[in-house]
């Protein structure tokens, strides 16, 4: 049976994670795209064994500026896809549309999803799909993916239109259809197949990589930038500026022909960026909840939880039971001791942070889908900038404040190579959950256990990544602005349970894959130094103060003696 591929494509905060949660529930397959750190999903359609749905990135435009938006266009370039399901936001379909007349030249039998149309038609908004079905040349459905509707309805169509003939591409202005044809001359046969259209106007563009990939001579290139620079001229501007002027010209003509605005003043979400974003009292509203969501999961709710999974269920539970039968079993002492010791507490070392890092998340993806963390973002981008760092940079470094792992991974979101590089050398500085007993201990060794001391050291964590960033902005490698922060702000919505409970165990399930494997083995290798020493010239299971970890100890006391370490114990 030959598999139907579709790929799910739209904008950033279009729902687009929403519909493919709901068309493809737990049939899902989350990795990262070759070579790159952009997530990759894909998943069956539910009810269909033979359709594979892709999500590829949100991207706002075809153009190589973003990791995403160059791993979306190589997919449908170079990927064998049947159809494309196209996202369109229909609270914002102006900006969404941009997108869609891209991929239309791609030449894929394509259908559009218009989604949150439930936020349309509480706007008053006025969307005559038919006759922009007629304008674009292909089916669109009302969809709202938060509350499941049109959802199933827009893949069927998806699915219906394989094999059909592609959608119409728009038109030019006289000017730039005859360089696109003159283009098409000088190319030959290295442009062909569906993606012709689209090739072409990239081409125009002078998209390199585009002129790369097609291996065109430095004759066919010379002959095309003379073709481009010759259309410039007669419009007088640049390439690119060209083609996204036509783009817009010809949305807006769409849009006076099948969209009736039924609201014109202020909408909720403003009213609610009046305050959120405020320039006076947006940083406290940020900081009461960020206070509420550590508050909960680390003090509260989420403290009850990981005492009950440290010292109950481990601790009381299942290490007495297991060793219990297994010295009844008469088993090897250290055999007992690498399973109950090594193994078990390996393994209850990261599950007993599992329910911590949950909350965190929980609370964390809520406040995602409900579109408050993208203004946090905004809001810190002001402040971030005077350090070289961008807005989104904070995200990575308050999830650090519970873990560095999810921390590091979540700078996959900031598109400039150089943010993200800076972001995940400087997001460990961030004193973590784990790093906490550390800071405890030090401050009582070292500075006479003062209780403000423990605070202090919290916060030079911070201040070290300040520090960090301004001296790396001063080296060769990250020297520079850093890139312009553009963020579409997302309407607020009612995030959907289903959602936010997907998101939250894709966060603690690569919690447990990255760093329990990581922190298992450590355990085992601190059992193994802790366990075993030399004993009458052979290594063998000794007491603890015979042990590797005690002679290493002691080798080192000596270093350590001015601050307070005069023997490993006191370690």
């Amino acid at each position: 049976m030959k598999q139907i591929k579709i790929a799910l494509i739209g904008n950033p905060n279009c729902g687009k994670t929403t519909m493919f949660n709901d068309l493809t529930g737990s049939n899902q397959y989350v990795g990262n795209w070759p070579g790159v750190t952009v997530e990759k999903k894909e998943g069956g359609l539910k009810g269909h064994d033979d359709v594979i749905i892709t999500d590829l990135p949100g991207i706002y435009s075809l153009s190589p500026y973003t990791l995403e938006e160059v791993v979306s266009r190589n997919y449908l370039l170079q990927n064998d896809v049947d159809g494309v399901l196209n996202l369109v936001d229909g609270s914002n379909i102006e900006r969404n549309l941009y997108l869609t007349t891209q991929v239309m030249e791609m030449g894929y039998p394509v259908t559009i999803a218009l989604n949150m149309i439930d936020i349309v038609r509480k706007n008053g908004d006025k969307i005559d799909t038919a006759k922009l079905a007629v304008e674009l040349g292909c089916e669109i459905v009302e969809t709202s993916a938060l509350q499941g509707e049109g959802t199933g309805e827009a893949a069927e169509k998806a699915i219906k239109a394989v094999g059909g003939a592609a959608p119409k591409y728009m038109r030019f202005c006289s000017e730039v259809e005859g360089a696109l044809t003159a283009i098409a001359r000088e190319a030959g046969n290295k442009v062909h197949g569906m993606s012709e259209r689209w090739l072409l106007v990239k081409l125009f563009e002078r998209d390199k990589k585009i002129a790369d990939a097609l291996g065109l001579s430095e004759g066919e290139q010379a002959k095309i930038e003379e073709i481009v620079a010759a259309c410039e001229e007669a419009l007088d501007d640049d390439a690119e500026s060209i083609i996204t002027n036509e783009r817009y010209n010809y949305i807006g003509e769409l849009m006076s022909n099948a969209v009736v605005k039924g609201h014109t003043g202020l909408t909720i979400s403003d009213k609610i960026d009046s305050i959120v974003t405020n320039r006076f009292l947006a940083l406290p509203i940020f900081a009461i909840i960020m206070f509420l969501v550590y508050y909960i999961a680390v003090e509260t709710i989420g403290t009850v939880v990981t005492d009950f999974t440290n010292d109950t269920l481990f601790g009381e539970w299942i290490q007495p039971w297991v060793q219990e039968h297994m010295e009844a079993a008469e088993c090897e002492d250290w055999l007992v001791s690498l399973v109950v010791d090594g193994i078990i507490g390996g393994i209850g070392a990261p599950i007993g942070f599992a329910p911590q890092m949950a909350i965190v998340f929980l609370l964390l993806s809520f406040l995602e889908d409900c579109g408050y963390m993208a203004r946090v973002a905004f809001i810190m981008d002001r402040f971030f900038r005077q350090f070289g760092m961008s807005g989104k940079s904070f995200i990575p470094l308050l999830i650090s404040a519970g873990c560095g792992v999810p921390g590091i991974m979540a700078s996959r979101t900031i598109e400039n190579e150089t943010d993200r590089r800076l972001t995940i050398m400087t997001t460990t500085f961030i004193p973590c959950g784990a790093k906490l007993p550390v800071i405890a201990l030090l401050s009582g060794a070292i500075m006479g256990g003062d209780w403000y001391m423990a605070p202090i050291m919290y916060f030079v964590g911070f201040f070290a990544v300040i520090t960090a960033c301004i001296i790396l902005k001063k080296t060769e490698l990250f020297a520079g602005d850093p890139a312009p922060f553009v963020m579409e702000l997302p309407p607020y919505h009612l995030p959907a349970a289903k959602n936010v409970l997907l998101h939250t165990w894709e966060r603690v399930a690569g919690f447990l894959k990255k760093a329990g494997t990581i922190i298992f083995l450590c355990c085992v290798v601190m059992w193994f130094l802790a366990s075993f020493g030399i004993d009458e010239g052979s290594v063998a299971m000794v007491d603890t103060e015979k042990s590797f970890v005690a002679y290493i100890g002691n080798g080192l006391a000596p270093i350590f003696a001015p601050l307070g370490f005069d023997s490993w114990q006191a370690v």
